[in-house]
């Protein structure tokens, strides 16, 4: 990823937690706060209820990989955490894909 950085500690994704703005479908809900530089920060984070082990693992991959491909229409400047909701057990790469987009233009993170 070009313009991004991960989101690693657990105080970064409190602060994004308690003061950003959330939005949500039916198979996640993205949290994104301005972070005052000129770099995005993603932090994904998928519950146990989700899945297994190395399906929780794939989920967030296709995340990762759905961002870094359209990472060049995204507003810089953000810090952004993406949960998995227990409804996204099972669902492929096009279904993630779509769902991540849709709240992005949601939250008008695409320029």
């Amino acid at each position: 990823m070009i313009f991004t950085e991960g989101l690693k500690k657990n105080s970064d994704f409190r602060q994004v937690y308690k003061k950003g703005c959330s939005k949500a479908n039916r198979y996640l809900v993205v949290y994104v706060l301005e972070n005052g530089t000129e770099k995005n920060r993603l932090g994904v984070s998928v519950s146990k209820k989700v899945g297994n082990s190395v399906y929780r693992h794939y989920f967030k991959r296709c995340v990762k990989e759905t961002y870094r491909l359209h990472e060049k229409m995204f507003n810089s400047g953000l810090d952004i955490v993406v949960l998995a909701r227990q409804g996204a057990k099972d669902i492929r790469y096009s279904d993630i894909e779509g769902a991540l987009l849709h709240l992005m233009r949601i939250h008008k993170v695409i320029k």
